[in-house]
């Protein structure tokens, strides 16, 4: 096969402060135009190892997870292979044209319209104006943007931008498609179209690097997977693999942290009191539901404050506690809500979980965002849920859900 894209030694490093950030790169462009060496081996004060020997390669028609926690390297890789930040040591060797979609509105200029952004954002993907002109009503099919397409990309939602951005992506028919975490802000209905383009362009030979935290995505879609931590490569092999050494890497950095965990629910249970179950079936000790009707999860706090910006999510676990989805109310544009002294409950109506047969720890973590009152909530489900029949879990993003808050 094709060798699509070749990375080999590959090293990038960021300063911590703006201010010194814009020293640095003062002096390295000053000593570039002069033809002196920056020293771009060595950290200066402030700096750090954003990725560290970094080696892989992608031929045509491979599919390539991106494995690692939040600060690990994932997207910064991804924007250095876009061209975004260049390598401070190593080289990167692209064999085609390159598709991504990393950031929401990357490539859009806020003042233009939709259709001016077409042709811009295209023509930075490398397409000609004809290639265009005509994909064009593709594009806008795709994109669902409707009677937006004329308004200033400035007014259109983030869901908007990333299915107009996606739409433009694909279109270009790139031999490398890059996909970051980033289709978690569209719209869920426009999620499972997103990956059916994603598979047909696999099967036309497009080489794909996917990062995603959604365990299903990464085993639907990858035959490889690499997994990043602190900057560091561990391992480059089958993503099956790979996400079991992601498990084993997560629980020996719980086993770590367990004392300061300890400490901190010591801490919560001062001020937030909270159980969690599903409606119906509190005084059982299994939960055993068909994956195809409707549920609703409890939470119940009670605290002993006022907290007028609290978030919650509801997670869903794989047994070895790898997160399979994160429902929250923020993504949901729901807004914050408000968490008031004393009791109060939480409901989340989920249509279906549409999941295989098996047995789910479920849990709520409930977070606040005033640093005055720093609260962080995590209470498990218990015991876990137990899924009845063996539903394939094809449209897991897209589960219809309705949020409850009375207090």
């Amino acid at each position: 096969m094709d060798t699509l894209l070749s990375v080999s030694g590959l090293y990038k490093k960021f300063t911590k402060s703006l201010r010194r950030s814009l020293v640095y790169g003062t002096l390295d462009m000053a000593k570039s135009m002069v033809g002196v060496a920056s020293g771009q081996e060595k950290l200066r004060e402030g700096e750090f190892w954003a990725l560290q020997d970094i080696n892989f390669e992608l031929k045509r028609g491979e599919t390539l997870g991106l494995i690692g926690q939040n600060g690990c390297g994932k997207s910064t890789l991804l924007r250095m292979i876009n061209g975004i930040f260049p390598p401070d040591r190593g080289r990167i060797e692209i064999n085609g044209r390159i598709g991504a979609l990393i950031a929401v509105g990357a490539g859009f200029h806020p003042h233009m319209s939709g259709r001016e952004n077409i042709f811009l954002n295209g023509t930075i993907l490398g397409m000609t104006k004809n290639d265009i002109k005509n994909n064009f009503d593709e594009i806008i099919d795709f994109a669902e943007i409707g009677d937006f397409l004329d308004a200033p990309v400035a007014t259109y939602s983030s869901g908007m931008t990333v299915r107009l951005g996606f739409s433009i992506a694909i279109s270009s028919m790139p031999d490398i498609l890059l996909v970051d975490e980033i289709l978690a802000v569209g719209d869920v209905s426009f999620v499972g179209k997103c990956f059916n383009k994603i598979k047909s362009l696999h099967e036309g030979g497009t080489g794909i690097i996917l990062v995603s935290h959604s365990t299903q995505n990464l085993l639907d879609f990858c035959q490889r997977g690499i997994l990043l931590n602190y900057g560091h490569q561990i391992i480059d092999t089958s993503i099956n693999q790979a996400i079991k050494t992601y498990e084993i890497l997560l629980n020996r950095e719980k086993l770590n942290k367990f004392e300061n965990k300890k400490s901190l629910e010591s801490n919560l249970n001062n001020v937030i009191h909270s159980r969690c179950y599903i409606k119906g079936f509190e005084n059982v000790d299994d939960y055993e539901i068909p994956s195809d009707i409707p549920i609703t999860f409890c939470y119940e706090i009670k605290s002993e404050i006022d907290l007028d910006n609290s978030y919650v999510s509801f997670v869903i676990s794989t047994p070895n506690n790898l997160m399979l989805i994160n429902i929250n109310n923020y993504v949901d544009n729901l807004g914050a809500i408000k968490i008031k002294k004393g009791y109060n409950l939480v409901n989340l109506t989920i249509d279906a979980l549409r999941l295989e047969g098996g047995s789910y720890p479920c849990y709520f973590v409930l977070f606040n965002r005033d640093d005055t009152k720093p609260v962080l909530d995590h209470v498990f489900l218990k015991p876990s849920i137990t899924i009845r029949g063996q539903k394939k879990n094809d449209n897991l993003l897209k589960v219809e859900r309705k949020w409850e808050v009375i207090n």
